[in-house]
């Protein structure tokens, strides 16, 4: 069993930054990927990034590749969003969640609260 819990979020200018952690416990965290997925208002949950479960292997959307940058700390049992050049568009409720490499959200089996993150123009 994991348990996820997301932090970070929050009001931000469009050009900022912010760093969103995915905290997890239990034992077998470290043997899973982990993805990001985000959801706006009135849309459907779309895919962000993911990150293999040694972090050597990562994959972004289009719509996020070279603003923003995932990575993990097993040790820690943490994994890491960082978001740059944030934009109006990426306003959404953020999670995470554990399971196999996907890009698909019905892939993974366990889900964060999710984190408010709130772009202004």
């Amino acid at each position: 069993q994991v348990q996820l819990v997301e932090s970070g979020g929050g009001l931000v200018q469009a050009g900022g930054s912010l760093r969103l952690s995915c905290a997890a416990s239990g034992r077998t965290f470290g043997s899973y990927a982990v993805g990001w997925f985000r959801q706006a208002p009135g849309k459907e949950r779309e895919f962000v990034t993911t990150i293999n479960w040694s972090g050597g292997s990562t994959y972004y959307a289009d719509s996020v590749k070279d603003r923003f940058t995932i990575w993990r700390d097993n040790a820690k049992n943490t994994v890491f969003l960082q978001m740059n050049s944030l934009k109006p568009e990426d306003t959404a409720v953020y999670y995470c969640a554990a399971g196999p490499w996907s890009t698909s959200a019905t892939s993974y089996r366990y889900w964060g609260q999710g984190t408010q993150v709130t772009v202004s123009s």
